[in-house]
């Protein structure tokens, strides 16, 4: 075996990409073939470029070299997303959640014999992204895609229950079914359920988007509640990452501007007309009056775009989130508790 064996790990994300000079190429690929740990490494970064459809040199005379990727297979997530090209194309409303199921997937490579480590709530790996397969069913059967998951024998899908009590008893028999299967078979019906939504009509086309429906107790148009996928499917990535150790990159700043602008939308309906009117920005972005229109503004309010999805996703609470504040406490207290009470993630 080389006994470079740092060395050659050094190598293997730079190898995933195709971009070994001949000498490397000759010191990485013996040990490849001796060095199982190193072998299996390799195939969870390749798969990694593949699936966020990397470039790969093709060893053509002329074909200009791909830039040379970072060391470390922490870093890969975020080169490869920088490399990537445009995915197939759906409509402007569809595109974050497309996005999000990709960064997913790829992240998803590096939980191979992982699965049961704890990400958030009582859930490991394995269990998270059979919550995300059961997120997804609403929207999925409201535009008329069949069920991965036979529906659940406590009733959690009947008529009459709270949606918050009905989804919350559906999440946990998913979650239990799933655990019986291999989180090979839940991550396949995850992402074929996935895909299936992504080809759906309505993430094409504006106009059969632009109808409005009710689902998880908000009334919105379908192109908004892919959003709300997206919204949900980035925030549960970078939960599986921060439990993995392994860096996720926050959604593109166009995706990120419709999730913040979703948000804002539904947080000024949640306090309503009648709430002491705040002055809400988004740091370097834009500015909202949430409240009443009728009284002079009381205070000012400024979040980080990444750290108000965080809040209204429920990972910061009320008085944790960083944030810039002037005028009424209690006005701005009032807004940082509704945004963090919104959250079902």
């Amino acid at each position: 075996m080389t006994d470079d064996h740092d060395g050659v790990r050094d190598l293997l994300a730079a190898w995933a990409f195709g971009t070994l000079s001949p000498a490397e190429e000759h010191l990485v690929a013996p040990h490849l073939a001796e060095c199982a740990s190193c072998a299996a490494q390799a195939r969870r970064l390749r798969e990694t470029v593949r699936l966020l459809d990397g470039p790969a040199s093709n060893g053509l005379p002329g074909t200009p070299a791909a830039p040379r990727p970072p060391g470390g297979a922490s870093d890969i997530l975020a080169f490869a997303r920088r490399l990537r090209p445009a995915a197939p194309p759906v409509a402007a409303h569809a595109a974050p959640y497309a996005a999000a199921v990709a960064g997913l997937k790829a992240l998803l490579v590096e939980a191979e014999g992982r699965w049961g480590t704890p990400v958030v709530h009582d859930w490991d790996v394995h269990a998270t992204v059979a919550h995300l397969l059961a997120a997804d069913e609403p929207l999925a059967g409201r535009l008329g895609i069949a069920a991965r998951v036979p529906p659940s024998s406590t009733g959690a899908d009947a008529d009459g229950s709270a949606w918050e009590d009905a989804w919350n008893r559906r999440s946990a028999d998913v979650i239990v079914r799933e655990h019986g299967r291999t989180p090979e078979e839940t991550v396949a019906d995850w992402a074929a359920q996935a895909a299936a939504l992504l080809a759906a009509p309505e993430a094409h086309d504006p106009e059969p988007a632009g109808r409005a429906t009710l689902l998880m107790g908000v009334r919105l148009p379908v192109a908004d509640h892919f959003v709300v996928r997206a919204f949900e499917t980035w925030i549960h990535t970078d939960d599986i990452g921060r439990a993995l150790g392994l860096p996720v990159p926050p959604p593109p700043a166009v995706h990120l501007d419709r999730l913040v602008r979703l948000a804002v939308r539904v947080l000024g309906l949640a306090l309503g007309p009648a709430a002491p009117p705040v002055l809400f920005a988004i740091a370097g972005g834009e500015r909202w009056v949430l409240g009443s229109e009728d009284e002079p503004v009381r205070a000012e309010l400024t979040l980080d775009p990444v750290d108000f999805c965080l809040l209204v996703g429920g990972r910061y609470a009320p008085d944790e989130v960083p944030h810039a504040t002037s005028g009424d406490a209690g006005a701005v207290g009032d807004v940082l508790e509704r945004a963090a009470s919104l959250a079902w993630l």
